[in-house]
């Protein structure tokens, strides 16, 4: 798990200049230059727009993100020569461990096998359909110094937004991963699963817990079609809800309140993996970066089914925190989860911060 006390961007609510926050922001500056500089001028027209600004349209680009197969805005690695494409990756390996640079590879990887489940579909106004090379980065203002600027790169699947201030990384949410298929064969019986353990442990940890918080954490016996959330840029604060698909039930409703078993009512086996749980998706990104929340003020809620291969969809949720996953789709077989900071997604208020200090 993350430490607790040494990192402070914005996917979660502390922050203090710490220095995996600047080493990360100085290698992220660094392949961003070099990726920038291997473009020519057409290329680099796409590649990168102007730095994050109130009000400008650059900055409502860098809040616009998906993780369905549209464009996401930026040059494609399909767009790119070998040279070209070995820098954009090392940017991206940068806002991620080691373990996610493995998921996100995989991710788009799965693509191809997606293509093969519909049958290989006829390219599409001149794009294939389903296409690991369809992933587009893009970079916001200039990389380095201590102006703010911004990266992301997004496809079917993988949304990663990560935004600099003063040379520290300050933001990297909404952080978003997918996996369609969830599950397939491999070779001697056994399955491909990107998402597969952050899956299980949820599970496992729903399934730990004594009845009577069991009762208080499974909300609802069927699941939501998605991520309650979906692809809005900000989240509700103060009397906001957003409502499930099915209104006629609002215990789904995301509001600024937490609902579910919060973790200061766990026992210690079940509080464990509540933690694991939750740095399976702060350790998305590189050690430091993430400040992990008091797990008493962290609500697990869960609807739908407890066995595997069923429809089912979980939250955590609690200050700077929200985390979602879903999987329903196609069988159960198309999972979705998003990380996501409800005070401080693209880093909108150290930005504030930014600008009263020196404007």
């Amino acid at each position: 798990m993350p430490a607790a006390a040494t990192g402070s961007a914005r996917g979660m609510p502390a922050r203090t200049t710490s220095s995996p926050e600047r080493e990360v922001a100085d290698a992220m500056a660094e392949a961003a230059r070099a990726w920038l500089d291997a473009l020519p001028g057409q290329q680099r027209g796409i590649a990168q727009r102007g730095r994050p600004r109130s009000g400008s349209p650059a900055e409502a680009d860098r809040q616009r993100w998906h993780y369905t197969p549209v464009d996401h805005g930026g040059l494609t690695i399909t767009a790119m020569g070998p040279e070209q494409r070995s820098r954009a990756m090392r940017l991206v390996a940068t806002g991620l461990s080691t373990a996610g640079y493995v998921t996100v590879c995989t991710v788009m990887g799965v693509e191809n096998v997606l293509d093969r489940i519909e049958g290989f579909r006829p390219v599409r106004g001149g794009e294939r359909r389903r296409d690991p090379g369809r992933y587009y980065l893009r970079v916001f203002g200039e990389p380095g110094g201590t102006a703010p600027w911004a990266w992301r790169f997004g496809g079917h699947h993988v949304s990663l937004n990560n935004l600099v201030v003063d040379g520290r990384v300050a933001a990297v949410t909404p952080n978003f991963l997918g996996a369609n298929p969830a599950s397939a064969p491999l070779l001697g019986d056994g399955a491909l699963r990107p998402l597969g353990p952050t899956e299980d442990l949820a599970r496992e940890l729903v399934r730990s817990l004594p009845p009577d918080a069991r009762e208080r954490a499974v909300l609802l016996d069927r699941a939501p079609s998605d991520i309650v959330s979906g692809e809005l840029p900000s989240l509700p604060r103060g009397s906001g809800v957003l409502s499930a698909d099915d209104p006629a039930d609002p215990r789904l409703d995301l509001g600024p309140e937490p609902v579910g078993l919060p973790g200061s009512d766990m026992d210690a086996g079940p509080r464990e993996l509540l933690g694991r749980l939750l740095a399976a998706y702060t350790g998305r990104v590189p050690e430091g970066l993430a400040v992990v929340p008091d797990l008493d003020a962290v609500h697990l809620a869960w609807a739908g089914s407890l066995e595997p291969g069923r429809p089912h969809y979980y939250r955590l949720h609690g200050p700077g925190l929200l985390v979602e996953w879903d999987d329903t789709q196609d069988d159960a077989n198309h999972a979705h989860s998003v990380w996501r900071n409800p005070d401080g997604d693209f880093g909108l208020d150290v930005l504030a911060e930014h600008r009263a200090a020196h404007h």
